[in-house]
């Protein structure tokens, strides 16, 4: 660690790590796959926002594809974000491609969609900051519209991967 980004990096991990890996869960506790949250916020779309309401899919939606198995067969999910946050928890399944904010993250996106038909069902998410914020998502999404993939997704997540999906007890990886 000799650098001050990697330390802050470090910081970041543990700080994420110890606080939300277990949050809300008992030591024993199991994620139930099922249990899908029925509260849901208002989707917000902004004009400067490179997608349409129907290329955005909620947490809850995508949980539903996951709990019937769609992720091995219709489904491919992105991770566009910071690779800390990728090793502390993801979605199950889902590819670890780099920062959508950077030209190596948008390189690796495309390198790893350039065997996949241009009508795959990808979704795409981050889940940094709050959604309006999020300086990953919009870049690796217009990266795909670019390419022409047609049955592309967003998964809305207004505040932060920590809050949208692990306190609600969704599904969650760890690792790399």
């Amino acid at each position: 660690m000799n650098t001050k980004k990697e330390w802050k990096a470090l910081v970041w991990l543990i700080v994420f790590l110890f606080f939300f890996s277990s949050f809300g869960r008992g030591q024993n506790s199991k994620i139930d796959f099922t249990a899908l949250d029925k509260e849901s916020e208002e989707i917000e779309i902004n004009p400067q926002d490179p997608w349409k309401r129907d290329e955005v899919i909620t947490p809850q939606e995508l949980v539903e594809a996951l709990r019937k198995g769609n992720e091995k067969k219709d489904l491919v999910i992105f991770h566009v974000g910071f690779s800390f946050l990728y090793k502390a928890s993801h979605i199950p399944g889902s590819i670890y491609v780099g920062s959508g904010k950077d030209k190596e993250g948008i390189a690796s996106l495309e390198k790893k969609v350039s065997g996949l038909s241009k009508n795959q069902q990808i979704v795409l998410y981050c889940g940094c900051c709050p959604w309006n914020q999020c300086p990953n998502i919009r870049p690796a999404f217009n990266a795909l519209k670019q390419k022409e993939f047609t049955n592309l997704k967003v998964l809305f997540i207004p505040h932060d991967f920590a809050q949208d999906w692990i306190r609600k007890g969704y599904p969650i990886e760890k690792g790399l």
